[in-house]
C-alpha cells in the first residue's frame, strides 16, 4: 500500500492554547511553553511546524492561538517560514478545543470538500520522528476508511495527570500496524486507577486526532448541533461575538466519546507533554553529575538537579534533585518530585503579584519588541528592539515624556513636525503631548534604550493615531 501523505489534501490543525503555570517562571500567559526553546534553535511550536512540514504544505496548516499570543507566534513563523506561511486563527478567549478544531475546520472545508485533517498540540516532544511520520501516515489511511483515528501513547509510568484510551478489537488495514478499535476513553484518574490502566495496555491519549472534514462535519451535526450551526452562522471576522455565544467543551467529550467508528494506532515515537519541570529535566543533556544545566551556572557538590539561569550568575552547592529556576523578575526552588505543584504555587502567586505570573519583562509586539530594564516610581527605562522596516504608531502620551538612545542601527524620529534620523551613540528627546513615532528605515534591527518619566508610564498611556498593524481601535 502507497501511504505516502498527498500534500496538497492532507491538513493540520495546531492547537496553541495553554496558561503558561506548571513551567512558571520561564513559561508565563503570555508565552505559554509552546512558545519558548527548552532545547536548541526551535520553540515547541516552531518544532512541531518544522515536523509537519516534512509531510504537507506550510499552506495547508491551520493554527488556533489566544488573540494575546499573535505577535510572538507571527515573529516566531516569520524565523521559519519566508514565502508560504500557516494560517493564523486568533480567539479572544479559550472555550477548549471543540470549537477550535471546528473553526478550523470550517475553513479547511471552504478551500477542499475532501480534506484529510489531522489535530496535534504545538507543546509536546517527539524524540523519534521517523517513527511518528509513518504513524502519522497509517493515521491518514485509517481515517480514509472513515475511522475517526487517534494517535495513542503507550504509558511509561502510571501519569494521573493524562486521559486513557481502551483498545480492542484489533483492526487488519495495515501490514505490521497496532490499529485497535476504541473501546471507551477515561478522564484522568488517581494512581490506583493508572496502575490498572496500565496493566490492562490502555494508550495515554495525547490528543492527536486525524479524521475526514466530512465525518467530522457528520459527527457535529449528530452530537454538536447547536455549536455547528452557531459557528456555520458565524462572521468569520469577527469572533468575539462569536466566542460569547459557544460553550466550551473538549473534542474529546463532545465527539470522539460518542462517535461509533474509532480507532487509535500506536508506536514507539518517544513523546513527553513535557508537562512540569521534572519531563525538562529528563529532556535536556546532562552533565557527569546528571545536573541539567542552562545558563551562567556554577555548581558543586550537586547531582540530578536541573539548573537553569537567564540571569546574573547562579551558583549552587550541594543540591539533589532539585528543580532551581531564575528569570530576570523570578525565582523557583523545588524538589524534583514536586514540580507537579508549581501550578498551585503560581495560583498563590497570582493573588499578591498577578504581573509575575502573566507577563516576561520582554514583550513582543507586531514591529518587534521591548523588555523593561529598570522601573520605578515615575520612571522606566526600556531596551527597544525595532525590526527592519517597521514602524511604531504615530502616537502621544498624556502623563510621561520620552528619551531615547540610539545604541545600534539607525532611527527615522518623527518629533512633533519634525522628522529626522538618529543614528549610534545619538539622541532625542519626545516632550509630553508630542506626536511621535519610531521607525526602523535600515535592513538591519535598530536598537534603543527608552527612559520614560512622568506621573504615569504605565502602558495604556498611548493614543494612537496611525497604525499599520490595525491598533487604532
Amino acid at each position: 500500500m502507497n501511504k505516502n501523505i498527498n500534500r496538497n489534501q492532507s491538513y493540520a490543525i495546531i492547537l496553541c492554547g495553554g496558561a503558561g503555570t506548571r513551567l512558571w517562571p520561564v513559561s508565563r500567559s503570555s508565552q505559554p511553553k509552546q512558545l519558548i526553546k527548552f532545547k536548541g534553535k526551535y520553540s515547541l511550536l516552531q518544532a512541531s511546524l518544522v515536523r509537519l512540514t516534512k509531510k504537507i504544505l506550510p499552506q495547508n496548516i491551520f493554527l488556533v492561538s489566544n488573540v494575546d499570543h499573535q505577535f510572538i507566534i507571527q515573529d516566531q513563523l516569520s524565523k521559519i517560514f519566508k514565502n508560504d506561511k500557516p494560517n493564523l486563527i486568533l480567539e479572544p478567549i479559550a472555550k477548549n478545543t471543540l470549537p477550535a478544531i471546528a473553526i478550523a475546520t470550517k475553513k479547511i472545508m471552504k478551500i477542499d470538500s475532501n480534506a484529510i485533517i489531522s489535530v496535534f498540540p504545538s507543546d509536546h516532544e517527539i524524540k523519534n520522528e521517523t517513527i511518528f511520520l509513518d504513524l502519522w501516515e497509517s493515521s491518514i489511511e485509517v481515517a480514509k476508511k472513515n475511522y475517526f483515528t487517534l494517535i495513542g501513547i503507550k504509558p511509561s509510568f502510571p501519569a494521573t495527570g493524562f486521559g486513557y484510551i481502551k483498545p480492542e478489537n484489533k483492526i487488519n488495514l495495515i501490514k505490521d500496524k497496532e490499529i485497535y478499535e476504541v473501546a471507551e476513553f477515561k478522564e484522568k484518574p488517581n494512581k490506583t486507577s493508572a496502575e490498572t490502566f496500565i496493566k490492562k495496555r490502555y494508550l495515554w491519549n495525547a490528543g492527536m486526532f486525524i479524521f475526514k472534514g466530512s465525518l467530522f462535519n457528520e459527527l457535529m451535526k449528530k452530537f454538536q448541533p447547536k455549536l455547528l450551526a452557531i459557528i456555520e452562522d458565524s462572521n468569520e471576522s469577527n469572533l468575539d461575538i462569536l466566542y460569547k455565544k459557544i460553550d466550551s467543551i473538549s473534542i474529546d467529550y463532545g465527539l470522539a466519546e460518542k462517535a461509533d467508528k474509532v480507532a487509535v494506532l500506536s508506536d514507539s515515537i518517544e513523546w513527553s507533554d513535557l508537562g512540569n519541570w521534572n519531563s525538562i529535566f529528563n529532556l535536556l543533556s546532562k552533565d557527569k553529575n546528571n545536573n541539567s544545566i542552562k545558563g551562567n551556572v556554577v555548581s558543586q557538590n550537586s547531582n540530578n538537579s536541573l539548573l537553569w539561569n537567564e540571569s546574573g550568575i547562579m551558583a549552587t552547592y550541594g543540591l539533589k534533585d532539585i528543580i532551581a529556576i531564575n528569570t530576570n523578575d523570578a525565582t523557583l526552588v523545588c524538589h524534583r518530585k514536586d514540580s507537579e505543584k508549581v501550578k498551585d504555587l503560581v495560583n498563590e502567586i497570582k493573588v499578591n503579584n498577578f504581573s509575575t505570573t502573566e507577563t516576561h519583562l520582554e514583550v513582543f509586539r507586531p514591529w518587534g519588541s521591548y523588555t523593561i530594564l529598570e522601573q520605578g516610581k515615575g520612571f522606566k527605562i526600556k531596551r527597544i528592539e525595532v525590526n527592519p522596516k517597521q514602524k511604531l504608531s504615530l502616537q502621544l502620551h498624556q502623563k510621561r515624556s520620552e528619551h531615547w538612545v540610539v545604541i545600534e542601527g539607525t532611527a527615522k524620529v518623527t518629533n512633533g513636525t519634525n522628522v529626522v534620523q538618529i543614528k549610534k551613540n545619538e539622541s532625542t528627546f519626545i516632550p509630553l503631548g508630542t506626536k511621535h513615532r519610531l521607525e526602523n528605515p535600515k535592513n538591519t534591527p535598530l536598537i534603543i534604550i527608552e527612559v520614560q518619566v512622568g506621573v504615569y508610564v504605565g502602558e495604556d498611556d498611548i493614543i494612537r493615531f496611525e497604525d499599520k498593524y490595525d491598533r487604532l481601535k
